[in-house]
């Protein structure tokens, strides 16, 4: 079984890297100059997404409403109730750091390309795919600040004028435009759909250079010792394996869902967009030192479920193959 190799992982390393050595290209121009390029980026990237989506295929996918309904609910309900399960424990400053970078992790909407891509190597139900990553990151833009602005301090974010008016400028308005426009440039969209998907890497690789250079000007990781780290490390395994589990146990002796369905609510319901995630931080910890600490769980999530999700998805597809 050959293991495709993933670049972005190791430019995402690399973006790191840049920051500990580089971080004060980060504050060239008081960090006006990156944060302008970061926006207009963001705003190109959903732009992108909304010319990408079709109406034609939101209605037809529509008609599956019993796996729609249960993948978002595993994205925006199982993920942030297992997290919660857990603030009775936080009790130091340190502990609420660790856990409401869980808890953002958990908040997020599930990927688009990556969900697509390992449910055709699977052989599952591809447009119930499509349209759930879809869905699912529209949905985030309403639903993810709404479960995370009951755990952030005021005082740090401005949720109602800061969060939800830099989110309609880069993120709503952009869709909409786009969303208009998908029936005479949706062919374009579709046609260079990987050379896209490459400028929204681009733009997440600016924006994880940004906070990693914050934090590293602010000495923010020399705070954390070498047991936070592979705390983060441990949880974020035990997470993706936990809710793995449980949809498994849903989808195939609950909600008794084929074996198409069963692959696109088991890989579109425990994933989580790294995309959206490091827009979404943009926001939600503006001016906040500590921002790369809590984009890191995100960033292993991220590289963990690529992996472990891949080898299940060749796995799957080769036993289809065989029968």
């Amino acid at each position: 079984m050959k293991l495709k190799f993933d670049g972005f992982i190791i430019a995402l390393i690399f973006m790191i890297i840049l920051a500990y050595i580089f971080p004060d290209i980060a504050a060239y121009m008081d960090g006006r100059f990156l944060e302008i390029i970061t926006s207009v980026g963001v705003a190109l990237v959903f732009f992108f997404y909304g010319l990408k989506l079709s109406f034609n295929e939101i209605k037809h996918g529509m008609k599956n409403w019993k796996l729609h309904l249960s993948v978002q609910l595993f994205t925006f309900a199982l993920f942030p109730l297992l997290v919660l399960l857990f603030r009775p424990f936080v009790h130091t400053e340190t502990q609420e750091q660790f856990w409401l970078s869980f808890y953002f992790l958990a908040a997020l909407p599930s990927t688009v390309t990556s969900s697509v891509v390992m449910v055709s190597i699977a052989i599952g139900n591809v447009p119930a795919a499509i349209f759930n990553a879809s869905i699912s990151g529209l949905i985030g833009v309403a639903v993810t600040p709404l479960l995370m602005h009951f755990f952030l301090e005021v005082e740090e974010v401005n949720v109602f004028a800061e969060l939800y008016l830099g989110l309609l400028f880069e993120v709503i308005l952009p869709v909409i435009f786009g969303l208009i426009i998908q029936p005479y440039w949706g062919k374009w969209a579709h046609k260079y759909s990987k050379a896209l998907s490459n400028f929204d890497k681009g733009v997440v690789l600016l924006i994880v250079y940004g906070s990693f250079s914050e934090s590293f000007m602010n000495d923010i990781f020399n705070t954390i010792g070498t047991t936070y780290l592979l705390s983060l490390f441990a949880g974020v395994i035990a997470l993706f394996f936990t809710v793995y589990l449980i949809i498994l146990i849903l989808v195939r002796y609950v909600l008794k869902f084929n074996r198409e369905d069963r692959i696109s609510a088991l890989f579109c319901g425990s994933k989580k967009s790294l995309t959206h995630g490091s827009v979404f931080s943009k926001f939600l910890f503006a001016n906040n030192p500590k921002m790369g600490l809590f984009i890191l769980p995100l960033m292993i999530y991220h590289a963990f479920q690529i992996i472990v999700v891949t080898i299940i998805a060749q796995r799957l597809g080769k036993q289809k193959d065989e029968n």
